[in-house]
């Protein structure tokens, strides 16, 4: 097991240790509708991201059809990514700091599922 791998394994099992901390921490309304999304934890955006315009930097992004607008019809189900490697390069190593952008990215993209808009998300301290 090389260094890489290694600090890869314990930012993932922060990251998903504190998806779990915020998910328990919201009113039950929001817990209801947010336990079955499902939050998948990358190191970075892939090459197809890239290629269809997104940072390679990015930190989070929510995919599919918001909460609100029904029932889907979109091929794939609504999920959430998280971009670990990018969240830790982002907080300079600093764990408290990553922690934090991390219960804040997910927060955010949870947002986006819920409905809220940018501007939202921005009022609640979530941009």
């Amino acid at each position: 097991m090389d260094e890489d791998d290694s600090t890869y394994r314990r930012i993932l099992h922060l990251a998903e240790r504190e998806v779990q901390a915020a998910l328990g921490g919201l009113p039950d309304e929001l817990k209801a509708k947010a336990v079955d999304l499902p939050v998948i934890c990358e190191p970075s955006p892939s090459e197809d991201l890239v290629k269809e315009g997104l940072d390679p930097d990015l930190l989070g992004l929510f995919s599919g059809d918001a909460f609100p607008d029904g029932p889907s019809v979109a091929p794939l189900p609504p999920q959430i990514q998280l971009f670990l490697e990018n969240l830790w390069d982002f907080c300079q190593g600093d764990e408290a700091r990553y922690l934090e952008e991390v219960r804040v990215t997910y927060l955010h993209e949870l947002g986006h599922f819920l409905g809220l808009d940018e501007e939202d998300l921005d009022r609640r301290g979530l941009a």
